[in-house]
């Protein structure tokens, strides 16, 4: 797999502006998420297809922006970006075109895909609580457990700037009236043993560091730190956590996507359209579970034997397209909640 990094984007730009045809072999895929977590899936579909795969890696914001800010000349055929949210952002935008395959409505279930087919989601991610020995005490079993006054200064979780947690809250918008919604995360701020500050592997760091005993994160980051024994401060951190998952008596679990869609300037929209379905085939969905410790969007996929040990769970049905469609209402709620 060849990588293209951002400086020589503006090369590739003037290529195409000067009539050269794109390879027929070849498809520009502007990704945000980590190369070395997908890397191991575009290798085996370019093994497959014959197709090369280029990639421009950078944050999911900037990816987007700059497809904008490019226009027509944008040489991407594929936007592969993390969370409903962004997706949705992008949709709006109107940077996709609608795609319509047998082989993606028959593996991805349509509530991980676009309404009118602009992206598809591609693997699941669940964010629950985790909590320490200490944590379990508390007795929490839902979302709104979390604003208990029990639990204050118990809290680690990351800045309402992350989408995470954005998407998080649209979906809660989505059952709960805005006021009351806007009480819990008020009880949450109060609740926080710390100014929000990292990413969620900082918040499980936190809580192994005795500096909280409750954690919202997604799986994903604790899977990872515990796939890797040589790294041995993470590895007992994420052990001496234990997943709660949450709503299991009402909604269930919330949950959200990571996925693509195909630009509606791609010069490669066939190809595009032959990742994306490659990314939704047994055997990509196999490898997202394997190698990136997410959950497959299609069903009866194998699962990681660390997923298998959380056990399964009753996953939030909303439509993700409400993720998207909530988020400033979203934003400016935990605004009002102080929640940095």
């Amino acid at each position: 797999m060849n990588k293209i990094t951002l400086p020589f984007l503006g090369a590739m730009t003037a290529i195409l502006l000067s009539g050269c045809q794109a390879p027929s072999n070849e498809v520009n895929l502007y990704s945000a998420r980590k190369e070395a977590l997908i890397k191991p899936l575009l290798d085996q579909f370019t093994s497959e297809s014959g197709i090369q795969v280029n990639v421009i890696s950078s944050k999911a914001d900037a990816l987007l922006k700059r497809i904008e800010n490019e226009g027509q000349n944008s040489p991407a055929d594929v936007l592969l970006t993390t969370d409903a949210g962004r997706l949705h952002r992008a949709k709006s935008a109107g940077i996709f075109t609608s795609i319509n395959s047998e082989l993606i409505n028959r593996n991805i279930p349509s509530q991980y895909r676009d309404a009118e087919g602009e992206w598809v989601g591609l693997s699941v991610r669940v964010r629950p609580i985790m909590v320490t020995e200490e944590g379990k005490e508390f007795g929490i079993s839902r979302y709104e457990d979390l604003a208990k006054p029990q639990l204050n200064g118990q809290i680690c979780v990351r800045s309402s700037s992350n989408i995470y947690n954005q998407s998080l809250v649209a979906a809660m918008l989505a059952v709960s009236e805005a006021d009351s919604l806007e009480r819990w995360a008020t009880g949450v701020v109060t609740n926080m043993a710390r100014t929000p500050q990292g990413g969620d592997r900082d918040q499980i760091r936190a809580a192994a560091t005795g500096q909280c005993n409750v954690v919202v994160a997604n799986t994903y980051y604790l899977a990872n730190m515990l796939s890797n024994e040589e790294n041995t401060d993470d590895f007992a951190a994420a052990n001496s956590l234990s997943v709660i998952w949450p709503n299991q008596d009402d909604r269930g679990a919330h949950i959200n996507v990571s996925g693509a869609g195909v630009l509606k300037t791609a010069p490669n929209k066939d190809n595009a359209l032959k990742l994306i379905e490659f990314l939704a085939s047994d055997k990509a969905q196999e490898m997202y579970a394997n190698v990136n410790f997410e959950y497959p969007a299609k069903e009866d996929v194998a699962l990681h034997p660390i997923l298998l040990k959380w056990g399964h769970f009753k996953a939030d049905t909303v439509s993700l397209g409400i993720l998207g469609e909530n988020n400033a209402n979203a934003v400016k709620l935990l605004d009002r909640a102080g929640w940095k």
